[in-house]
């Protein structure tokens, strides 16, 4: 996939997903002066061609009593950088997982509903996972863009 397989029409109905994915193919279509279909046809081909890997739903971790989202910085032995990775997919807690350069080999965002809870998460099961060395959480005060 390369930038130009996306133009600026593919740019405009992104940007429409992006602020309101249930967006309807009309509404859209309505918005850019073009037919239904041609919008549908896009969001297919842009679908088709791995550009949207799927369409999701953002959630207020507060409104479900989530009150502590933490990024946590984990370093393991780099032969076990992959399997680690994989074991932290596997925790409920954990919303988001990626391997990195920089400061951390992994970085988590973890939601729990409290410092506790997260304590626990760390000490009990993450600190556990086979190769971990070191871990490093950063309690989020306040999301100010997502």
């Amino acid at each position: 996939m390369f930038m130009e397989d996306v133009d600026e029409l593919d740019f405009k109905i992104l940007e429409m997903l992006w602020e309101n994915g249930r967006a309807s193919f009309t509404e859209m279509a309505e918005r850019l002066n073009l037919s239904e279909s041609t919008v549908r046809k896009r969001v297919q081909s842009l679908k088709r061609r791995g550009v949207i890997k799927r369409f999701t739903i953002e959630v207020d971790p507060l409104k479900i009593g989530m009150r502590t989202v933490a990024i946590v910085g984990i370093d393991v032995d780099p032969t076990k950088l992959l399997e680690a990775a994989q074991r932290l997919c596997e925790l409920k807690e954990v919303r988001t997982v990626a391997t990195s350069t920089g400061d951390h080999m992994i970085m988590t965002e973890i939601w729990t509903r409290d410092g506790r809870e997260l304590t626990r998460l760390i000490s009990e099961k993450i600190g556990k996972i086979d190769g971990v060395r070191r871990i490093c959480p950063a309690i989020i005060l306040e999301k100010l863009k997502t």
